[in-house]
């Protein structure tokens, strides 16, 4: 005879800290989240299923950086737009509703105006913050600051940078509709780093994480204020 799986009281918690630490770190095999969590691989995969069937998860393919080897690569767990909105979001139709507003009776430049506007008091805290630091560990202190804002930010480096992702966007859907939100905030960085940076992916347009390549800084005047007016040089 079968035995029958028990539930434990613990499983809601457990599986909020799954979705959490996927959250945060991206999207995880189940045995980086088995690691992670210091749980066992059946314990996670069991929690894993339950999250695929309430839609909270979905499975990608891993993405390989470098030189692919043989086989298939591994399957990752990633948040799906309904998991996003199990947490508190900054955001809803409301903000919406208002930008579409904004953008009928102004235009998209008055949208634009906004998103920089909602982002100067961030800018003006996180100005002195970065001046503490060497300019090498800017893009540290930035991915810091904005994780204590709850965007859950890590950086990698490249030959050519810092590589920052943002786990968590709490203005993801509003950007799904007004691109402005993101184009706003990379202009932030760029005057924050006194450098140009690219993004590469946004949570907005259905990737994974936000990521932001941000090049090394230059050495002279590197949190130099740049006019949001002015094209940054490619």
């Amino acid at each position: 005879m079968q035995a029958v799986e028990k539930v434990s009281v613990d499983d809601a918690p457990t599986r909020t800290r799954v979705t959490q630490s996927i959250l945060e770190n991206g999207p995880s095999t189940a045995a980086d989240l088995a690691e992670r969590l210091q749980l066992t691989p059946a314990a996670v995969r069991r929690h894993l299923d339950h999250l695929l069937a309430e839609g909270i998860l979905e499975t990608r393919d891993q993405r390989i950086v470098g030189q692919r080897g043989r086989g298939r690569p591994a399957k990752v767990f990633a948040i799906t737009d309904a998991g996003r909105s199990t947490f508190e979001n900054a955001y809803d139709e409301l903000a919406v509703d208002a930008l579409r507003f904004l953008a009928q009776t102004g235009g998209d430049d008055a949208v634009m105006a906004f998103a920089r506007h909602r982002l100067s008091g961030l800018e003006e805290r996180y100005r002195p913050m970065l001046a503490m630091v060497e300019p090498a560990e800017r893009p540290r202190a930035l991915a810091q600051v904005l994780s204590a804002d709850g965007f859950a930010a890590s950086t990698s480096s490249t030959p050519a940078g810092t590589q920052m992702c943002q786990h968590h966007c709490p203005v993801a859907h509003v950007a799904e509709e007004f691109p402005q939100m993101c184009e706003a905030e990379s202009e932030m960085f760029a005057r924050l780093l006194g450098t140009h940076v690219q993004r590469l992916a946004t949570i907005a347009h259905g990737d994974g994480v936000c990521t932001t390549h941000l090049p090394h800084a230059p050495e002279s005047h590197p949190t130099k204020t740049v006019p949001t007016a002015e094209r940054l040089p490619s």
